[in-house]
């Protein structure tokens, strides 16, 4: 289907594109995503029969068309059950117009009614209704939209999240289907990548992986779309120097080197023997998740990054920027109990400027993570046990393997009874 034409410059045709563009693209962006809308319909009019649509969430409108042409629509969200139902759980109550105790104070505790585990945040964590009313109509739109689709599809598995699964299916009665780690940790997407240099960047990573004892090394990596200023960029270069551990760092292709502190450049030659390794633009993250020399990983809180890290078994240091991110660091530091917070207090988007954290705090959080102390261990004897799990989902008996199985069959039975009412004369 062509992207609709909205006055965008040629080639931006997603939301990776925008960063360094002005706010009225993003606008521009958010009206194309709705014009999707009428070559869907004509696609799935000129494509019968068809035995179901899974879109994302964000795609509200894709609940409507597939309904209109008598296809199942499946949502496919890109978070963890755990986030979903902490979404739920905020736009069913909202905590913000309820709790009007230190309402002026960002570090003031909400607490989201209706869960498993008693889950707070603080106030600046969160997007609050009242200041961003345009976001908290879209996402209270596209839940009406997910309730109203066949089910929801979830790159998850039931043993990471299994009070949620259950709360999910059973208190809110929705339809769930965990069919991950869709990518497993252990495979090789070094062909997924847009760099030139991604292949020159895979090789030499490696390598230098190599040359490091088991464990020692640090990943750091924030996702494509997250941005740091200079100054929060010499602090986490601060913060790895400090700690002491080796490390693999992935920036933006674009990022310039005024930031770099004196003596990082020869920190980070790239050679065997330096304590750094610089990725400029695409990572090999899967591979370098699962190579030996991995300890740690400090990383945004995506679910992509944290199942990655789940499914490879390396625990994390958490440091959410805004999203569903604060939400999965609950899950991944007080429910799993397999990572520390780096102390990340303000949800702001990607664009948006951020509190910076000193290189000391930074350093204590790698240091509690990968140290040999009694912590440390804990969290990683139940990372290692949560990536054995994590691969034994997806394999014949396992519930990932089992929920693609239920979820074809349950279609295969839709697709038989509409053939069956087709030829008793139905329309």
């Amino acid at each position: 289907m062509p992207f609709p034409d909205v006055g965008l410059p040629s080639g931006v045709e997603n939301y990776m594109a925008l960063t360094t563009l002005q706010v009225d693209c993003r606008a521009k962006f958010m009206r194309a995503v709705q014009l999707v809308q009428e070559p869907f319909h004509r696609f799935l009019a000129d494509n019968r029969p068809v035995d179901a649509v899974v879109s994302d969430n964000f795609f509200s409108w894709s609940a409507d068309a597939a309904a209109e042409h008598g296809v199942p629509r499946l949502v496919f969200t890109g978070t963890s059950v755990f986030a979903r139902s902490c979404n739920e759980s905020m736009l069913r109550s909202n905590p913000f117009e309820t709790t009007t105790a230190n309402e002026g104070d960002p570090e003031a505790l909400v607490s989201l009614p209706g869960l498993p585990h008693r889950v707070e945040l603080r106030r600046s964590q969160m997007m609050d209704p009242g200041k961003q009313p345009g976001a908290w109509a879209f996402y209270q739109s596209n839940n009406a939209a997910d309730q109203r689709s066949f089910g929801e599809v979830f790159n998850s598995f039931h043993d990471l999240e299994p009070d949620y699964v259950e709360h999910f299916q059973t208190m809110l009665g929705r339809r769930a289907f965990l069919v991950g780690p869709v990518a497993l940790a252990t495979r090789d997407m070094a062909g997924s990548g847009d760099n030139v240099n991604t292949d020159v960047n895979k090789d030499c990573c490696l390598r230098w992986l190599d040359t490091k004892p088991t464990g020692s090394v640090v990943y750091v990596s924030f996702g494509t779309a997250t941005r740091f200023s200079p100054v929060e960029l010499r602090e986490i270069s601060h913060g790895l120097d400090l700690s002491g551990k080796n490390f693999v760092w992935a920036i933006s292709a674009g990022e310039s080197t005024e930031w770099m502190p004196e003596g990082f450049a020869e920190l980070t030659a790239n050679v065997g023997d330096s304590h750094g390794f610089i990725i400029r633009g695409w990572a090999p993250q899967t591979l370098i998740l699962n190579h030996p020399a991995l300890g740690g990983f400090i990383t945004h809180c995506g679910w992509n990054s944290v199942l990655e890290a789940v499914t490879a078994g390396v625990p994390m240091v958490t440091w959410p920027r805004y999203a569903d991110q604060f939400y999965n660091e609950k899950l991944v530091v007080e429910v799993l109990k397999v990572g520390v917070s780096v102390g990340a207090r303000d949800y702001a988007s990607a664009m948006e400027n951020h509190e910076v954290i000193g290189g000391e705090v930074i350093a204590e959080s790698i240091m509690a993570l990968m140290g040999n102390n009694e912590q440390g261990d804990a969290i990683r004897k139940k990372t290692n046990e949560l990536g054995v799990k994590a691969r034994s989902a997806v394999e014949k008996g396992g519930s990932s393997y089992s929920d693609v199985g239920r979820l074809m069959d349950e279609l295969m039975a839709r697709r038989r009874c509409s053939v069956d009412f087709r030829a008793a004369g139905g329309v």
